[in-house]
């Protein structure tokens, strides 16, 4: 079974008048491609199935036109069976897919099939299974209701933005202010409220000079910190610490992103919170050599 069927989801809709070119979608930054392509694919489907009805599934369910990369087009009924999909979701053509969701998607799933026919596009945004990688990840879709039938075409999000690290490294600064030993276990307990997707908060000691906590890899754990270095032998941890003692707010160096498992640049923004280094990081993708 689809690990991502496990999923909480944000069935939050933002409509887009549809004409003959395709809607301008909304995107995260650095995500505008990715979301001109997947409304592109969207607007290519819903047409192809204006032309040729039913018979136009068969081609969305197999490798070729209506597969980008990890974009594809999936279409369920009115009551949540799936009627044709080009990615992992293959796998449940025939079948009501409502009963294999999380309780929390399964109210917005539904709200969303039984919504209005209107020519609208609508996103979405949930947690679902990347077949290029095998993880669960974030995933904005945009969906649009023809015949009953909801066409829906995704992109996927492994990399938060600033301003969700923002928001994180604010959150995480404001609990170990309040109560640092508890948001401390908190943290190496993997807490989703310090730990979300790509995002994750460490802590340096900054008297012992040690991580006492880190949310995503337990190994960093008590390591003297000034020694901690990236895969290309650079010091990190004394980079950061320069940066501390020069005032400045944030540090860029490469480092692996838990979601891709890949070396990434990362953007570390950091904050002096008594005697604690409070850090969260977002990822950019690097150009391959």
């Amino acid at each position: 079974m689809i690990a991502a069927l496990t999923m909480a989801a944000l069935f939050t809709t933002a409509a887009h008048a549809t004409s003959p070119t395709p809607p301008q979608p909304t995107a995260e930054p650095g995500y505008e491609q990715q979301a001109a392509s997947a409304a592109q694919l969207l607007h290519k489907a819903v047409a192809a199935y204006r032309e040729e009805g039913n018979a136009a599934f068969a081609r969305f369910s197999r490798q070729g036109e209506f597969v980008d990369g990890d974009q594809y087009v999936y279409v369920v009924d009115e009551n949540g069976y799936m009627l044709a999909s080009g990615g992992p979701s293959a796998a449940l053509i025939g079948r009501d897919i409502t009963p294999l969701l999380d309780p929390e998607l399964q109210e917005a799933f539904n709200s969303a099939l039984q919504a209005p026919e209107s020519n609208a596009v609508s996103s979405a945004e949930y947690r679902w299974m990347n077949w290029s990688d095998g993880k669960v990840e974030r995933k904005h879709v945009f969906y649009q209701k023809v015949d009953g039938k909801t066409f829906a075409v995704g992109y996927y999000l492994p990399r938060s933005s600033e301003a969700a690290a923002t928001a994180l490294l604010n959150d995480a600064a404001a609990a170990i202010e309040a109560d640092p030993d508890a948001t401390i276990s908190r943290i190496n307990r993997l807490d989703p409220e310090f730990n979300r997707d790509d995002l994750y908060v460490f802590v340096v000691d900054m008297t012992s000079m040690s991580m006492v906590a880190h949310g995503y890899s337990r190994r960093l754990l008590n390591i003297h910190f000034p020694e901690l270095k990236n895969r290309d032998g650079m010091r990190v941890g004394q980079k950061i610490l320069d940066a501390v003692e020069a005032g400045e707010q944030s540090v860029t160096y490469t480092w692996p992103n838990p979601v891709t498992e890949r070396p990434e640049e990362k953007k570390t923004l950091i904050r002096k919170v008594g005697n604690y280094l409070v850090a969260v990081g977002y990822y950019q993708e690097t150009e391959a050599e």
